[in-house]
């Protein structure tokens, strides 16, 4: 079993920038591919950008060249640094890992609002 801890997400303006933290604990070293997905009530769930172990990255579109993934793989912590913030990317933010692209655990989620 991996756990997962979001943190970071809260409320800020268009334009601006928020960072999430994700800490997993457990199983460790079933961990290959860590990501973010997002989703809001009544839309479907979105994939953010993947990680893996090695330091491959992809990223949705809508998100390139705004949002940057980062992992620490000594503290088993990933990040999510956001910047250029739009309202549509309101939503919350759920930190993943597995073994494979296909996520396995989840962590609860964070709120990430953008308004002004």
């Amino acid at each position: 079993q991996v756990q997962l801890v979001e943190s970071g997400g809260g409320l800020v303006q268009p334009g601006g920038s928020l960072r999430l933290s994700c800490a997993a604990s457990g199983s460790i070293f079933s961990i290959n591919v860590m990501g973010w997905y997002r989703q809001a009530p009544g839309k479907e769930r979105e994939l953010v950008a993947h990680i893996i172990r090695s330091g491959h990255i992809n990223y949705a579109d809508s998100v390139k060249g705004r949002f940057t993934i980062s992992r620490d793989n000594a503290k088993n912590t990933m990040f999510l640094q956001m910047s250029g913030l739009k309202p549509e990317d309101t939503d919350i933010y759920y930190c993943t890992s597995g073994a494979t692209y296909n996520p396995m655990y989840w962590g609860q989620g964070t709120q990430v609002t953008v308004s002004s």
